[in-house]
């Protein structure tokens, strides 16, 4: 009876010890995941979506793409090929408004899940947080590796546009790395006094010309009074593409050169010139806009009102935008 009961006791020692060395082994591979996916390896071409394209151009563009990721984790990995291809269709989808003037960079990242936007504004930030150690991590590399004293545009939108700002915040108070700066198109967020007081580099777009400035808009209907993009209460700068004016000055259809719509490969396949007219709301910074039929350009975000026409805004200005990359960078040239 000794031995049976000794027998069992050795067993389930053995048990126990085989479940911790299980557990702890376990352990031990979900940490070196979480710490490969912490940082990714920017000098592997397998973590960027774009790298180095169009070699001809003179200048180069750090291009950072909008939420995709609607999966069940609080931030995108970049293990998931299906949530790549949706980030590089995103990316290819607003390409064209700079390719043809830039050699393009464009980095993967463990971007927050769409879901993140429910949230209040603390609690979603230790989500950003990651995106941003990961996007930060990239263009650390690139400048170190690539650029080699390029002029630089900074492109993004929705959340890319976001981690565009936090990139201004904290890598251009460099006065010789911002004369390297044409200018950053942060298409989809917001930035206000607060910012510019703090940081003196984050330097609003005043007009069609100016150069090393943030061009910042976020589209609305006229009876959106709020949103965790542009929030009631707060004044944002904002500039509008069609007629580069930060007033209240309205601008005609007229004056659009070009709304266009594109597939997950970049082509464009509809386009449709004076699309949309628009204003700015000088209360909050944002375009209020004009001339559209709202049952065919809703608002599919959630976490947005009704009349938030924030997935479009970089679509009806396609063209106007297009052009202005251009100039700016001439007039950056001509400097």
């Amino acid at each position: 009876m000794f031995k049976k009961n000794k027998n069992n006791r050795i067993i389930a020692d053995v048990i126990i010890l085989a479940v911790f060395i299980l557990t702890v082994v376990t352990a031990f591979l979900l940490i070196n995941k979480a710490r490969i996916e912490r940082v990714p390896d920017y000098s592997s071409r397998d973590s960027w979506a774009y790298f180095s394209i169009g070699d001809d151009k003179d200048v180069d563009l750090f291009l950072i793409a909008p939420t995709v990721y609607t999966g069940n984790r609080d931030n995108m990995s970049l293990g998931e090929n299906k949530s790549l291809a949706k980030f590089t269709a995103a990316l290819n989808m607003e390409r064209g408004i700079y390719e043809d003037e830039c050699r393009m960079y464009a980095p993967f990242y463990r971007q927050a899940t769409m879901s993140t936007y429910s949230l209040n504004s603390i609690d979603r930030e230790q989500y950003l947080e990651i995106a941003y150690e990961d996007i930060s991590q990239a263009f650390k590399w690139y400048l170190e590796n690539e650029n080699n004293g390029r002029p630089i545009i900074l492109a993004g939108f929705s959340q890319g546009a976001d981690m565009c700002l936090r990139l201004v915040k904290d890598y251009f108070d460099d006065e010789e790395l911002y004369g390297q700066l044409v200018a950053v198109y942060s298409i989809g967020w917001s930035f206000d006094e607060e910012d510019v007081l703090q940081y003196p580099q984050m330097v609003p777009a005043s007009s069609a010309d100016d150069t090393g400035v943030i061009i910042c808009f976020d589209c609305e209907t006229d009876e959106v009074r709020d949103s965790f993009i542009c929030p009631a209460g707060r004044t944002h700068y904002c500039i509008n593409p069609l007629n580069w004016r930060t007033d209240s000055a309205f601008a005609g259809a007229g004056e659009n050169l070009g709304a266009c719509f594109t597939d997950k490969d970049g082509n464009i396949t509809e386009e449709i010139p004076q699309f949309c007219g628009g204003y700015i709301d000088t209360d909050r910074g944002v375009i209020k806009i004009t001339g559209i039929d709202t049952e065919i350009y809703s608002n599919p975000v959630p976490s947005l009102p009704d009349g938030s026409l924030h997935v479009y805004d970089y679509m009806f200005y396609y063209r106007n935008l297009q052009a202005n990359v251009k100039n700016r960078i001439e007039k950056y040239q001509s400097k």
